[in-house]
């Protein structure tokens, strides 16, 4: 049973809206950071626990309110609470194999999207689910693990180098959380392609079962590398097209130039899933040429020994009466009848170019 559906059945035989945390990542210690800015100001918040204050929502900042860690149901309801999401989106947001969507509400835009990473240490992929929740002066993002993917706009928030976080609205922020979030897909199509081109050169070289093993592997990666690239373009898509007031044009511009990344991104893994294909063609193509050269050196080597076969066979039947069993030279010429067939065939062999 594959871990999603292992993850849906938690959810089984609950009303629709019913909060359910689908996850396994108890260990998280839930996070809230919040951060409150306009172009004047910066403030930031670090707490474990809901501070309505804190968290509020205000006319004159664009609040963040970061939740890491989505075990613990009851904060989540409080921050949901606050901001009055609907059942639904909540119940979305602890659903962590949730496909990608978005999803329109009176007051907010609901997103789900996949953050995609590559460990450098355990040289693999990492897939975490990212809930952004945008509304008109506020955006709320949940993740189940590390807030590292956001830093370097936290940082800019912080130290006042991007005039355009500072100066725009809500909708710029989610513009720039999920163009970092897809900026990852690149920097981990980069490290599927290298691996790639390091299993073709080893198939070339010598073909080994872990070589099959790796290619199983990577078709693995390019599908969730799919299925969470694909819904983005209809996200954006949507985005573009719908007519949300918090919304500004300057803000649709940056998102089309966001549009042509994920066409960009998905062409990468369309070509990604073509090269895995063929790699794993050309293996079974160079396996069975390696094992159609050992029945061919088997066979050769079997048509040598037929008529060996048969004169030792004809001269180890039991009759009485064989005037070559009495011959002085009977048995030496019987060897070198044998070893003229054998390199008469070798000969043979090697003019028609078999061996």
């Amino acid at each position: 049973m594959s871990t999603d559906i292992q993850k849906r059945v938690k959810k089984a035989g609950q009303l629709p809206g019913t909060p359910v945390y689908t996850g396994n990542r108890l260990e998280v210690t839930p996070t809230i950071t919040v951060a409150s800015y306009n172009n004047q100001e910066f403030n930031e918040y670090v707490n474990t626990q809901v501070d309505d204050e804190q968290i509020r929502a205000r006319y004159s900042h664009i609040t963040w309110v970061h939740v890491e860690g989505l075990h613990d149901i009851h904060l989540i309801g409080q921050i949901a609470t606050q901001y009055k999401l609907h059942p639904l989106t909540v119940e979305d947001i602890l659903n962590v194999s949730q496909r990608s969507k978005i999803e329109d509400f009176d007051d907010y835009i609901f997103i789900t999207l996949k953050i995609l990473t590559w460990s450098h240490k355990l040289n693999k992929m990492n897939t975490e689910q990212l809930s952004l929740v945008i509304g008109e002066n506020f955006v709320l993002s949940f993740t189940e693990g590390s807030f590292s993917t956001f830093n370097l706009i936290r940082e800019r928030l912080r130290t006042g180098h991007s005039v355009h976080l500072l100066e725009n609205g809500s909708d710029y922020l989610a513009y720039r959380l999920m163009d970092t979030t897809i900026d990852q897909y690149f920097v981990v199509l980069e490290k599927i392609s290298d691996k790639i081109e390091r299993i073709e050169e080893n198939i070339i070289i010598s073909p080994t079962q872990d070589n099959a093993r790796e290619i199983f592997q990577l078709k693995h990666k390019i599908l969730l590398l799919r299925k969470a690239i694909w819904p983005i373009r209809e996200e954006i898509s949507h985005l573009l097209q719908a007519d949300h007031k918090f919304i500004t044009s300057f803000t649709r511009l940056y998102l089309r130039d966001l549009y042509d990344h994920v066409v960009q991104a998905i062409d990468a893994v369309e070509t990604l899933r073509d090269m895995v294909s063929s790699i794993m063609d050309i293996y079974l193509s160079l396996v069975t040429n390696k094992m159609n050269e050992i029945m061919k050196v088997l066979t050769i080597i079997s048509t040598i020994f037929i008529p060996i076969t048969f004169i030792t066979s004809l001269y180890g039947m039991n009759f009485k009466y064989m005037p070559e069993l009495d011959w002085r030279y009977g048995y030496p010429c019987a060897l070198l009848v044998m070893g003229l067939i054998s390199c008469g065939m070798l000969i043979f062999f090697r003019r028609k170019k078999w061996i």
